[in-house]
């Protein structure tokens, strides 16, 4: 494992702010930093925002954070973080590339915030390391980038790659370093500073699991719901998720309309929509291979199933402002 730092000076973070980034992952990957210095009355970190030129860009609320430098005009730095968000693909580029190799070769700690492991794996800087990043990017990131060891877990630590899903990831990540760097009480104190309840490790997962909505009584019924997610291109039926289960047919649906007020077959086909959706906006796969990834027997069969859950086709959704054909990646979540 590296050495998050030697003792004698500041650990030096960069984060680098590319257009359309998340300030919400930005703000809480550097408050720890700032409040582990507070707390400790030490110098424990510095930290610095750049850009690729210097120039500041927008976030995706619209407002801006004044970067300090260039990237090539940065001082030395033992780990810099890519920070991205929506339209992640537009922010790519040549000179990003380069500039991200050249720290690698410094042998540089590469991280990533929100959706950052995109302009990293485009870079060919994460083959044969587990990464993660925001949920609604996972689909398109696996379908892009197949050899990946792509995780949905809020945050990866994974030798001198570090990367984290977005949102409130980061605060996370950074106490799980402020604690395996100096001691788990400063990363308590903190914690309690911020008026965090719980301090998450990188095994949590990103979204809410549903066994924890169902109540622990529900194993059935979650057991049901992981069986259909694992099991979209070619989906089981519902008797066949019956036997794996242990229930009743009879038994599955009502257990389904109660908690879940929808028939099983009903929730597998949104299941199997949800996941359509995502790979419609941020991946070029054409719709008939979309279909076919979904788990539909045909595209006219997968477009009318689409307009009958979202009020359109799978071509009028790519045609839309923010689909495929003018940014990939995009996500509407207001995570971001």
């Amino acid at each position: 494992m590296i050495t998050m730092h030697p003792q004698d000076r500041p650990f030096r973070f960069a984060f680098l702010l590319v257009p359309n980034y998340s300030m919400i992952a930005v703000s809480t990957a550097i408050e720890p930093l700032r409040m582990a210095n507070q707390v400790s009355n030490k110098k424990l970190y510095e930290w610095s925002v750049v850009t690729l030129d210097g120039n500041a860009v927008n976030a995706s609320n619209g407002l801006l954070i004044q970067p300090d430098v260039s990237l090539d005009n940065s001082p030395s730095i033992d780990a810099l973080f890519v920070c991205s968000g929506l339209k992640v693909s537009q922010a790519f580029s040549n000179p990003l590339k380069k500039a991200l190799c050249k720290l690698t070769k410094q042998q540089t700690i590469l991280g990533s915030l929100c959706t950052g492991a995109y302009l990293l794996a485009r870079c060919g800087l994460l083959e044969n390391y587990r990464c993660t990043l925001h949920w609604e990017n996972i689909a398109s990131m696996r379908e892009e980038f197949p050899k990946i060891q792509l995780t949905d877990e809020l945050y990866e630590i994974d030798r001198d790659r570090y990367t984290c899903a977005g949102g409130s990831a980061p605060l996370d990540m950074m106490l799980w370093l402020i604690s395996r760097d100096h001691s788990k009480s400063l990363a308590t104190e903190i914690s309690e500073q911020f008026m965090c309840d719980r301090m998450r490790d990188h095994h949590d997962r990103q979204r809410i699991p549903l066994h924890l909505q169902l109540g622990p009584n529900q194993t059935k019924l979650t057991e049901a719901v992981t069986l259909m997610e694992a099991n979209i291109e070619e989906p089981i039926s519902l008797e066949e998720l019956s036997r794996y289960v242990g229930v009743s047919r009879r038994q599955l649906e009502r257990l389904f309309r109660k908690h879940l007020n929808c028939v099983p077959t009903r929730f597998y086909m949104n299941i199997r929509l949800k996941h359509a959706r995502l790979l419609l906006l941020q991946t070029s796969k054409s719709i008939i291979d979309i279909a076919l990834a979904c788990g539909f027997v045909s595209a006219p069969h997968f477009s009318k199933c689409y307009r009958d859950y979202y009020g359109i086709s799978p071509r009028e959704e790519r045609s839309k402002p923010q689909g495929i054909l003018n940014m990939i990646n995009y996500s509407p979540s207001s995570q971001h």
